[in-house]
């Protein structure tokens, strides 16, 4: 899978690239829908950049990539065992408070999307919450070799409306962190309601 060689060939230039960026703007939204004690899955972690921000702020993490690069490099970081996993193999039931999926799931086939959220569903508690960010478009295309599924706000509605027992709390765009990217990222919050 050319997307999985990108990652392990570029795992230190890609970390380098994102291990700084602030990240707060996104953080307070998922923490204000968190309790205290929530146990919170970095969903494709990458670097392990956010798993160590919510280890530090006093939550309980699970974390997985499907790089072993990136994998041993976010376990070295957290000093947590970050699993090896594909999301398209999430099967955890009713296990997690949060779950964060910053810019993993634009890697998802957009014909598996379906499948992937309706796994995240399930691997949440009742009020738990998922935050996942797109690109912010309405194409499939390719750049260095990775495979890239844009949403749009349109795109984002029916997915989120096949699922039962889901509340979209909050949908907001930002722009690329990193300084050489003028993109604009979906950024995506729902909740599992009862």
């Amino acid at each position: 899978m050319k997307i999985l060689e990108y990652y392990n060939k570029n795992a230190n230039e890609y970390i380098q690239s994102t291990i700084n960026l602030d990240m707060e703007n996104l953080y307070t939204p998922f923490f204000k829908n968190l309790s205290l004690d929530a146990y919170i899955l970095d969903l494709g972690c990458g670097s392990g950049r956010d798993t160590l921000a919510f280890k530090s702020n006093g939550y309980q993490v699970d974390a997985l990539d499907y790089s072993t690069e990136l994998v041993k490099k976010a376990s070295e970081l957290t000093g947590i065992k970050v699993r090896y996993q594909s999301f398209y193999d999430l099967s955890d039931v009713e296990k997690y408070d949060g779950i964060w999926a910053c810019a993993s799931l634009l890697h998802c086939d957009r014909d598996k999307l379906p499948d992937v959220l309706t796994r995240i569903h399930q691997a949440l508690r009742i009020n738990g919450v998922c935050y996942m960010s797109f690109k912010n478009g309405n194409t499939d295309r390719e750049k260095d070799g990775r495979k890239f599924t844009d949403l749009n706000e349109s795109q984002v509605s029916k997915l989120l409306i096949q699922l039962d027992h889901c509340e979209l709390l909050q949908l907001w765009i930002t722009t690329d962190k990193r300084k050489d990217h003028d993109e604009s990222w979906l950024n995506i919050l729902f909740q599992k309601t009862n």
